[in-house]
């Protein structure tokens, strides 16, 4: 099939594809750009492991690597234009992971990934680190599986990739200052105490700081936004955010003036806009380059 008829089949197929749709088609795979004279990605290592003559491997090249399914990432409004005008999709791969790191996908903690809600008992999640074109007739070809049934299930996914492109680069003082944070976050939330149970609670964890995050001294307020109140235990806020709040170094420029847990319905449009999410990569100090 060929020219017009060609292109209507395409666009009637995509007509039926969305933003967060998902192909977990049998043998997919996931191609990027390597040096395979220098391979560091698990991909690239094998493929120069699995070559015959291995001295022959060398310079730039692709490498295809099977994955459990892809995802779509381009707007709805791009996927369903014309074939002929809008040729390409972007996708990425559906990566696997432990049931603590998929709630903390899902509460946009790791800007890496998106949570994909129809594959969340599966534990898999969109790896935003990688991203590949393919072009539409490829995607016609695919069998597709709906990633979400609800607007606002829709409208979380396309925040976690914008959330991906769009997040704001604490200051390295800043982020050695809230190491302590960190590590108590990521060590408390997924245990039985008071302190878990308030932790996994929250929705997110807003910070801004004034009058600048680049001024001599930045008075910080954090809002620790809940999602509900922890269950089986008694709420006990005030005590938490206290406790929270003096992890964060205060030695250097960064004072805490305000630790507040509230609603989403509680926090300003301004007070929204004008803060930050404080997710686990952005304090990463492994991630943190001289």
């Amino acid at each position: 099939m060929t020219g017009r008829a060609a292109a209507d089949t395409i666009d009637d197929e995509l007509r039926h594809w969305r933003q967060g749709d998902v192909s977990l088609d049998a043998e997919q795979e996931f191609v990027h750009v390597a040096d395979l004279s220098c391979p560091h990605s698990p991909a690239s290592i094998q493929a120069v492991a699995g070559a015959d003559d291995k001295r022959k491997v060398t310079g730039i090249g692709t490498v295809a690597e099977e994955v459990e399914g892809v995802v779509i990432l381009t707007q709805t409004c791009d996927v369903v234009r014309s074939y002929e005008n809008r040729p390409f999709v972007e996708v990425a791969p559906l990566v696997r992971l432990d049931d603590a790191m998929v709630e903390q996908v899902r509460r946009l903690q790791r800007p890496a990934f998106a949570y994909v809600k129809c594959m969340a008992r599966e534990r898999l999640v969109a790896d935003l680190d990688r991203v590949m074109t393919v072009e539409k007739a490829v995607v016609a070809s695919w069998t597709r599986i709906s990633g979400w049934n609800t607007d606002a299930e829709g409208r979380e996914f396309a925040r976690a990739i914008a959330r991906k492109r769009s997040r704001f680069a604490f200051p390295n003082d800043f982020v050695f200052a809230a190491a302590r944070f960190r590590r108590r976050v990521m060590d408390k939330h997924n245990r039985n105490t008071v302190e878990g149970s308030h932790l996994r609670a929250l929705s997110e964890i807003r910070i801004r700081g004034e009058p600048s995050w680049s001024d001599d001294v930045v008075d910080l307020t954090i809002w620790f936004i809940k999602e509900r109140d922890p269950t089986n235990v008694d709420p006990d806020w005030a005590n938490v955010t206290s406790q929270w709040s003096t992890l964060i170094d205060e030695s250097g420029r960064f004072r805490v003036r305000n630790a507040i847990a509230c609603e989403l319905d509680d926090i300003t449009a301004r007070e929204y806009v004008e803060s930050d999410v404080l997710d686990l990569d952005s304090l990463s100090v492994d991630e943190i380059w001289d």
